[in-house]
C-alpha cells in the first residue's frame, strides 16, 4: 500500500469517527456544554406562564422547567412569544424545547415530537355573566361571534362546535379574548378551561362566565424538535419521577387546580 492509499484511509477513518462523534452528541450534550436550558414559554398565559405582581416570571410550566434546569445541573432562560410564535421558535432552533399549555395533536406532530402528557384539559365556552347565552346550545344560534387564538385548539374546536357562528381569531394570548368578549367585540369565546381559570384572575371579579360543558378533552405535553430525541426522552422520564415523588401533583393543584397562586402572584 502506497502513502497516498494510506493517507487517504487515514482521513477517511478519522472522518468516519467524526461522523459517529456528531451523531451521538445530542441536544442533553449542547445544553450541558452552554450550562443553560433554553425553553420558549407564552408571553401572557396564566396559570402556565405570566409575569406576576411583583415581576416575576412564574407559572405552572414555568416552575416544571426551573425543577428541570435544577436536575439537569444547568442554568435557566425563558424566551416569551405570542402563541403563534412558540412553534417557529423551536423550529428555528432559538429554543431547546417548547413549555406551554399545547395540545399534541396529530397536525403539529408533523412538525415536533411531544412529550408524554403530563395532565389533561378541555375547551370551554366563556361569557360576559349577565350573557343570554346559558348554555353551549344557546351559542350554537345563528349570527353569533366567537373569540378564539390564533392557532389553538381552541380554534379547532369552535369550529366544529359552532359551524355557524363567525370567528374572530386573535393573535397574542388567552385574555385577548376575554377582553374581547367583555367588551362586546365577540359573543362569547373559546379556550382551554385552565387558561379561562387562570387568565380570568386579570379581570374583575364576576366578570364573565364559564358554561358548565366541556367541548372536548385533551392533553397537555411540552414538545421539542425531532432531532431532540435524547431530551425528548429525558423529558418523559423527569415527569414520571415527578408524579412518583409528588412534586407534579403538587404544582397542577397549586397553579391549575385551585386559585390558590393569585395570594402570592
Amino acid at each position: 500500500m502506497d502513502l497516498r492509499k494510506s493517507v487517504k484511509l487515514l482521513l477517511a477513518g478519522i472522518f468516519a469517527i467524526g461522523l459517529l462523534s456528531s451523531a451521538y452528541a445530542g441536544t442533553l450534550d449542547d445544553i450541558a456544554q452552554r450550562g443553560e436550558l433554553i425553553v420558549a414559554v407564552q408571553t401572557q398565559g396564566p396559570p402556565f406562564s405570566f409575569v406576576d405582581k411583583n415581576g416575576a416570571r412564574t407559572g405552572s410550566s414555568i416552575e416544571l422547567c426551573k425543577l428541570m434546569a435544577e436536575e439537569m445541573g444547568v442554568k435557566i432562560k425563558f424566551l416569551d412569544f405570542d402563541w403563534d410564535g412558540l412553534i417557529p421558535a423551536l423550529l428555528s432552533k432559538k429554543a431547546d424545547m417548547l413549555a406551554a399549555d399545547m395540545t399534541p395533536t396529530l397536525k403539529r406532530a408533523m412538525k415536533i415530537a411531544f412529550s408524554n402528557p403530563y395532565m389533561y384539559t378541555g375547551s370551554v365556552v366563556f361569557v360576559k355573566t349577565d350573557s343570554p347565552i346559558k348554555t353551549v346550545a344557546d351559542a350554537r344560534k345563528a349570527g353569533l361571534n366567537v373569540a378564539v387564538l390564533l392557532g389553538s385548539q381552541g380554534e379547532t374546536d369552535a369550529k366544529k362546535s359552532f359551524p355557524d357562528a363567525t370567528q374572530k381569531a386573535y393573535k397574542g394570548g388567552g385574555p385577548l379574548l376575554i377582553d374581547a368578549v367583555l367588551k362586546g367585540h365577540a359573543d362569547f369565546g373559546v379556550n382551554d378551561a385552565s387558561a379561562v381559570k387562570g387568565q380570568a384572575a386579570n379581570f374583575p371579579p364576576n366578570s364573565i362566565r364559564v358554561l358548565p360543558d366541556v367541548l372536548s378533552k385533551e392533553p397537555l405535553s411540552f414538545a421539542v424538535r425531532y432531532d431532540s430525541q435524547d431530551l425528548l426522552e429525558w423529558i418523559n422520564l423527569f415527569f414520571l419521577h415527578m408524579t412518583i415523588n409528588g412534586k407534579l401533583e403538587q404544582n397542577l393543584n397549586y397553579w391549575v387546580n385551585t386559585e390558590d397562586w393569585k395570594k402570592e402572584h
